[in-house]
């Protein structure tokens, strides 16, 4: 199989279930050209699947080991994936664009309540449910105009290349209110939102997490013609946590991206981001 790549994958330096090294070395006996580690960069505060800020040197030193060690057998590249939580915590902030990275991946992941206090939304669909009851009295679409405001605000921010998972509560909030997805308001805020991407030129992953455990993609397939239609350039990522998962859902992916229209997807090769044929 080509078009085996991969940019977004959790080790031991943050939820990941496996050392960098076997990533990696799955990665190549997979016979993947080049691959990504894209650890949860640090947040203000501890969390239980966020990097701390004293380990980054140890984890950008280890990267420079084992790209030296597999030099002749794929090309390795090293990113994060960086929150935006508010105006002081996101991408583009002076800390992670000093750090010498390849690439930087901004998602999403938590929202503050009206009371102030943070919310960590990106859970089980039953979770979620609770969440919204709880922390914002059952009113669903103010959780989610609050959600793509905030990923608005940081493609706006910027200092990041690649938009993670890009629309991943749609999934939740669907289950929440079946029919959401076919509401003109939520088509309309969603389409806005992919507009202002294709205009500022970011690369949207298809996150295949979920699609043999959900049968989704994020974002939704329904968006993939748009995505054609706007110029977005897109590549296919599967936000692996363990080695065996580096793979799951590419083939699907790809196959709806060349039923969408696209021919090309975005790799990483000699050195930059370049288009490569879907094959």
């Amino acid at each position: 199989m080509t078009n085996l790549t991969n940019y977004h994958s959790h080790c031991l330096y943050c939820d990941g279930r496996a050392s960098m090294d076997e990533f990696i070395r799955f990665a190549v006996s997979e016979g993947f050209t080049s691959y990504g580690i894209s650890s949860h960069a640090p947040l203000p505060f501890a969390t239980a699947w966020t990097m701390e800020r004293d380990c980054m040197d140890d984890y950008l030193a280890e990267f420079r080991r084992l790209k030296e060690k597999y030099a002749d057998q794929i090309e390795l590249v090293i990113g994060l994936e960086i929150d935006y939580l508010n105006e002081e915590s996101h991408p583009g902030i002076p800390y992670f664009q000093k750090l010498p990275l390849d690439y930087r991946i901004g998602s999403v992941h938590m929202l503050y309540n009206p009371e102030g206090t943070i919310v960590d939304i990106d859970t089980p669909a039953d979770v979620y449910r609770g969440l919204v009851d709880t922390h914002f009295e059952g009113d669903l679409d103010s959780v989610i105009r609050l959600y793509y405001s905030r990923l608005r605000r940081m493609v706006e921010l910027g200092g990041f290349d690649i938009v993670g998972h890009a629309d991943k509560m749609h999934y939740n909030a669907s289950l929440y209110r079946p029919g959401l997805l076919d509401e003109s308001w939520y088509d309309l805020l969603v389409s806005d939102y992919f507009a202002e991407i294709a205009r500022r030129q970011y690369i949207v992953e298809i996150n295949t997490k979920a699609y043999h455990t959900l049968g989704t993609f994020y974002p939704n397939e329904r968006y993939f013609p748009l995505f054609k239609e706007l110029g977005i350039r897109v590549q296919v990522n599967s936000d692996a946590h363990y080695p065996e998962r580096i793979n799951s859902g590419r083939p699907e992916a790809l196959a709806a991206l060349k039923t969408a229209g696209f021919d090309s997807v975005i790799e990483w090769h000699q050195g930059g981001w370049v288009e490569v044929s879907i094959q």
